[in-house]
This record gives C-alpha cells, structure tokens and sequence, in this order.
C-alpha cells in the first residue's frame, strides 16, 4: 500500500458512505502527510505510517474506528463492528503488533474519564467504606484523584476488559499536520462525503503549513495543551503551571498567538478553582490584549501599588496592541487618577438618541436603516461585512489563486498568512501596488468586478458572498477618499484576524460623504473591539459613532393585521386558501385586503369542516401569483402582525418564495403580546381573547374575520404598551 502519492486528490461524494469510509479517510490524509510533510516527521511517525500499511485490513479498520472514537480508553466487549468480522482476533492482532495494549497506572486519567459513573463509585467503595451513592461522576472522579494512587486503583481494575490505543501522540500529530490544528478523529471528512462540509476548489495541490521540524513541533507543543486544556484535571492544571518556565520562546509564525490562547484559558480555568496566584503565572506568559487585562486585574489584588502602576505605564508607553493600550488606558485612570468610568461607558453617554417604535424591538439595525433612509440618507447595514469584502476581493489573487497564495489543505479557507501575521511581510510590494491602485476608482472597481465575475460563490474564509455586496462595496468607494480606505485596508493587512470584527452596524452615505453608525439598544453593551474600530474609522477620516436606541410608540406607525387560511399546517407542503387583512395607523382601520386563492392543490374535507371554505369555492379563484403585486403592495413596509405571527407570516413568506421574490417585514404577534401584557388567561386562542374582551368573532377561521378581531386585540396591546412607556 503506497501512501507517497504526489497527485491525490480528495474524494467527493454525495449519498450513501461506503462501508469502509472511515479507513478510506484515514488512507486519504497519512497519504496527504507523507506526500507534504515527510521533511517535520521523526522516525516515531514515518514508523506509524509504514507499520500501518503492513497490518492486515481488518486490524487497520479496527485501529481507525478507535482513532475515530473519544478518548483512548475503550472496553473490547463494547466494540461492535460487523463489517471488520471476528473483532476478537482482530485485537488480538493489534495487540500483537503493539497497536492497542491494556492501560496502566499511566493512564490513571484516561481512565478515571472513560469509567461510567456506577463503574467509579464500585471501585471507590471497594477500597473506602462509606463512599456516598449520591456524588455525580466529576465528584467521584475528583474523589479518586485525592483519595487513590494511580497504582492502587488501577490494581483494582479489571484491566483485561479495557484497551488503550497505543501510538495516539504520533495519530494526534499526523492529523495536527493535515488540519493544522488538534482535533479528534475524521469526522470533517465524513462530512464532506455527506455534503454537510465543502472543501475548496482553489486547487488541488499544497503547501506544507510547516517548512522545519521544530517549527511543527513548537506549534504543535502549544496546540495540544491549546486542546488539552478545556478537560483538564486541577493537577494537570497546576503542573503546566510548575512548568511555565520549560515552555518553548515562539519562534515562528503564528505559535504565539496559539501560546497567548493557551496560556489565557489556562489562567481562565485555574480562577475557576480559585487558584489564582497560578493563573497570573498562567496570564503572565501571554502577551495578548486579553492576558494583560487578567495581570492587571489579579496584579491589583496580590500585588503593591507601584508594581501595578509601573506595569500599565509599560502597557501605555510600550503597548503590545491598540487593544491592550485601551484596557491600560482605562485602569489607569481609574485607579490613579479616580476617574468613574471607562471609555466605553463614555462613548455610550455621549452617544445620541434614536426614537424607534417599540414593535422593532427585535431588529434595532433594521429599524435604524428604515429610520435613515426617511431621512435622506443611503443607508447600508454593513458591519464586519464591507471591509472584510473590499480586502478579500482585493487581494484575492494573493489570498487564494495566485502562484504565492498559501493553502494547506483542502478544508482550510483561511488563508495562513492571515492566520500568522504574515501577510503584509510575504505580500508587501503587492500592498503597496493595490494601495497605490486606490487613487483610480475605475481601476479598482475593475479589479473587483473582475474577481465577482470569475469566482462568485466560491466559498473562502474572508468573507461571505451576497448578491448585493457590490452596491455598499461600490457606494463606500464613490465617496470615501482613497487615504482613508487605504488606512483601514491597512489594518486588515497588519492583523486580519484582530480586524476582522467590531465594525459598526451601519453605513450611512449623504451629501457624498460616508459615515459608520453602531447601533446599541437598551441593554446592549459596548464591546472594546468595538471602541477600537470606531477609534480606528475616525483616525482614518470617517465620521463614527455610537447611536443608542429608545424604544417609543409611534404613532404614525402603520401595522397590517393579517390572516390566512390554509389547506394544511405546514407551510412547506401546503398552500394558502384565504388571505385577509386590515391596515392601521394610529389607531385607525385605513384599509382592508380581502380574497381567496385558488391553492393548486387538494383542500382536505377537515380543513374544509373548519374554514367553510371548499375545493368549488376556490375553483375559479386567482393563485397566489395573481395577487401577489397587489397584496405586496398593501403591505407596504408595514409591521406584519397576526395572531400566532410565525404561521401566517411563514404561510405568505413561502407563498412569495415560490414566486422568487424576498419578503421581509418586521413581525408583531398578538397572542405573545397579549400573554405579556394581559396576563391571568387560561386561554391565549383567538375565540378565547374575543369573548374575554367582547370582540365580535362571527366568522372564525374566515382570513378577514379574523384579522379584524386580531386588529381589536393589536388596539389593546398598544394602549398597554403606551402605559408601560410612559410610566
């Protein structure tokens, strides 16, 4: 079995897997590592993939449904696999050949995770009388730890039922290299089979992630206990800790940020269990913006006052990060100059009001474009959208198709100069040609119409594809100066990864000028990333700001009160029948939309029993395509409400569907609304609501009767609300 193929190339499937998928997976990436990765392998690994090619086939099936499988503990009478046959001999041939083994006090934690929590405590009260029946399994596992020597409980055990993979480390490595990250098993490539995962179509050929061994290994170092870290016992916690001084100085690309994670979780788990003068050892070997703000925060509590000031005066006067300088800034004030607040809260007071009717409450942005574009302006919901799609299409050919563009593998999107920092070092000239290209607006536009042309759809990890991106793309470059996009294109360069959150929800263009406008309702909070972005907009010329949202009853605000009829209950399978509606404003009926439609399809006998309405009724009746221009326009764009909203609006949001036509309108439902506000019913149903409030009711389940008993209920709703506002 040859695993030094040069031209693999993966499989794709869609359907049924085959029987043996999951060896053909593991044969597809140790094929994928010998061919790019022999140069960062030791003998230990060349060794797993030459011997594994030596075993017999059923002993290979059988070793990959344990690499798939959690952990690396497992009891051979639990194995069931009948298309590998005689599992008995099969292990006996994997132990033979130093494949599998019984564990032993070694492996006192793997084994404490795999036993079930009846199997710990049997074992617990064998050795101690008077272990409690009651403790759950991490309790009786924490019990083990302090109570039991690994050799005496493994003693205990029943050792000949239990197997333990052997060669993990070496499994675990191989697969770091093909993924770029630690992770346990295959399952993104049964995925992919599926089609539940895609894997790109840039090419099929890549470069190794890693060009040195110790550059693998130092990034590997990081990224297991990166893994490793999230199920870690208190002991193993501390012992990482103990040897905080033994970890490896990053050298290379990348492995820094993977320490400064690893080293923050670490700190994160160890505060957990109070163990906080480990975690600030733990902090204190990060250097990310987060790691910092832990020192500063466990420095003030264990530490002098001048050794805190003297470590933010380096944060301030030496900052790691736009970030970091953010969290000094603030704590120093705070602590040695008595200011209250920090800048975020600033930024949050100084922000203006936006009066937005209270029926929006669950889409503030949406409300806010709606708001804006009253007002005059062209106003785009963009966030992290507008600057992550102008420096991917860009930079497309240097991210992903050109010669020196840097994949690894077929399930990695991003790119790793994004990921290691090294993009604006690899790609300089290149840089500097495109920010030159921002003074000829035609020139640029080109080059993006030219990438939307030749790869839209493709799938990648900058960036996500909608058919209206190029309308914002397009109207920030009209009116944005070319020395201001090219400074926040910059930071995308410098430190994508940093760059590519916490831009401001809206964009806003009037009288050729572009400003950023982050929208935050009551309750929102401001995020530093967010801080730092509109820092960053301003610096490069923009205008950005917070705009903070109070909710208010407009009265102005027009509601079209709908109901349909149906033939069934899914809006998937079944059509409308009936479609009844009334529009209102400020508390008056302005309109009414009443009509049956012909539904294509059968009206089963209970639905006609129900509704009165029969497969003669709607014979002649126009479809839904019929009315669709006239009943659109009804709606306007109204707020969408009806009793149980998500049936009806699901019903007419379907029917526009099948016609390929968007529909989106703000929802109010009256039935949630009327539970909140007037409690104490035992029933919530239309008919229910109408008697309680003698609503007239005299044809229900007729579309416009019921939509005019709904609008009754939708004037009570917001005389609550109003009361609720106003107190």
């Amino acid at each position: 079995m040859d695993f030094d193929q040069t031209n693999w190339a993966p499989v794709q499937r869609r359907g049924p897997l085959p029987t043996y998928y999951y060896h053909e997976h593991f044969l597809e990436m140790l094929a994928f590592v010998a061919s790019h990765y022999r140069h960062v392998l030791e003998p230990r690994h060349q060794s797993l993939i030459h011997e594994f090619s030596a075993l017999p086939l059923a002993a290979q099936r059988l070793y990959v449904r344990l690499v798939n499988r959690k952990g690396h503990i497992f009891a051979a009478n639990r194995l069931r696999y009948p298309e590998i046959g005689d599992i008995t001999a099969t292990i006996g041939l994997l132990r033979d050949s130093d494949w599998i083994d019984r564990p032993s006090a070694a492996h006192f934690e793997d084994v404490l995770r795999f036993l079930t929590r009846r199997d710990l405590l049997q074992l617990l009260q064998a050795g101690s009388a008077g272990v409690s029946r009651s403790l759950k399994k991490h309790e009786l596992i924490e019990l083990a730890r302090l109570q039991c020597s690994p050799d005496a409980f493994m003693d205990r055990l029943d050792k000949d039922r239990l197997l333990l993979q052997r060669r993990a480390e070496e499994v675990r490595y191989v697969l770091f290299l093909y993924f770029g990250r630690v992770q346990d098993g295959l399952s993104q490539f049964t995925m992919r089979d599926l089609g539940l995962v895609r894997t790109h179509a840039f090419r099929d050929t890549y470069e190794p992630r890693f060009f040195e061994a110790s550059e693998a290994f130092e990034h590997f170092f990081y990224a297991s206990r990166l893994h490793d870290v999230v199920d870690a016992s208190l002991r193993w916690l501390r012992d990482e800790v103990t040897n905080a001084e033994q970890w490896p100085e990053p050298e290379f690309s990348g492995s820094a940020a993977i320490r400064d994670r690893f080293a923050y979780r670490l700190g994160r788990k160890l505060e957990a269990v109070d163990e906080k003068p480990a975690a600030l050892v733990a902090y204190r070997k990060g250097e990310s913006a987060k790691c910092s703000e832990r020192v500063i925060r466990l420095m003030l509590t264990y530490c002098a006052r001048d050794e805190v000031k003297t470590y933010l005066e380096r944060c301030l006067e030496n900052p790691r990060s736009d970030e970091e300088w953010l969290i000094a800034r603030d704590i120093y004030e705070q602590k040695f100059h008595k200011k209250r607040t920090s800048a975020l809260t600033d930024l949050l007071r100084a922000a203006s009001t936006l009066d937005l009717d209270e029926s929006n409450l669950g889409s503030a942005e949406n409300a806010a474009v709606t708001y804006y574009t009253e007002q005059g302006f062209d106003a785009y919901r963009t966030e992290n959208a507008i600057w992550r799609s102008l420096f991917g299409l860009l930079f497309w050919d240097q991210l992903f198709t050109g010669s020196d563009a840097t994949l690894h593998s077929p399930f990695e999107f991003l790119p790793s100069c994004l990921s290691d920092r090294s993009f604006s070092t690899r790609f300089a000239e290149d840089i500097e040609q495109k920010m030159q290209l921002l003074d000829d607006l035609p020139a640029v536009k080109k080059i993006i119409m030219k990438t939307v042309t030749q790869y839209y759809g493709t799938q990648n990890g900058v960036f996500r594809w909608r058919r209206s991106m190029l309308e914002a793309l397009f109207a920030l470059l009209d009116v944005a100066p070319a020395a201001a996009s090219r400074r926040m294109l910059l930071h995308c360069c410098d430190d994508y990864k940093s760059a590519r959150y916490g831009y401001p929800d809206l964009m806003l263009i009037k009288n050729r000028q572009a400003s950023f406008i982050e929208i935050k309702a009551e309750g929102d909070q401001l995020r530093r990333n967010q801080l730092l972005r509109i820092q960053q907009l301003r610096a490069a010329g923009f205008n950005a700001d917070v705009v903070r949202v109070r909710w208010v009853l407009d009265p102005q605000q027009v509601y079209v009160v709908v109901d349909v009829e149906t033939t069934g209950g899914r809006a998937a399978g079944h059509r409308v029948t009936e479609i009844g509606a009334v529009k209102m404003q400020n508390g008056e009926v302005t309109g009414r939309f009443q009509t049956l439609l012909n539904p294509e399809r059968s009206i089963p006998p209970a639905i006609t029993r129900l509704t009165g309405i029969s497969p003669d009724m709607v014979a002649e009746a126009p479809t839904f395509a019929d009315v669709a221009d006239d009943f659109s326009e009804f709606l306007g764009d109204a707020i969408f409400v009806a009793h149980n909203v998500e049936f009806d609006y699901r019903f007419i949001a379907r029917e526009f569907d099948r016609l390929d036509r968007p529909f989106r309108l703000a929802k109010l439902c009256t039935c949630s609304s009327m539970r909140k506000l007037y409690p104490g019913h035992s029933s919530y149903s239309l008919a229910s609501l109408c008697r309680a409030y003698d609503i007239k009711l005299t044809k229900h389940h007729r579309a416009l009767c019921d939509a005019e008993a709904a609008a009754e209920l939708l004037l009570l709703i917001n005389e609550k609300r109003q009361e609720k506002l106003a107190a």
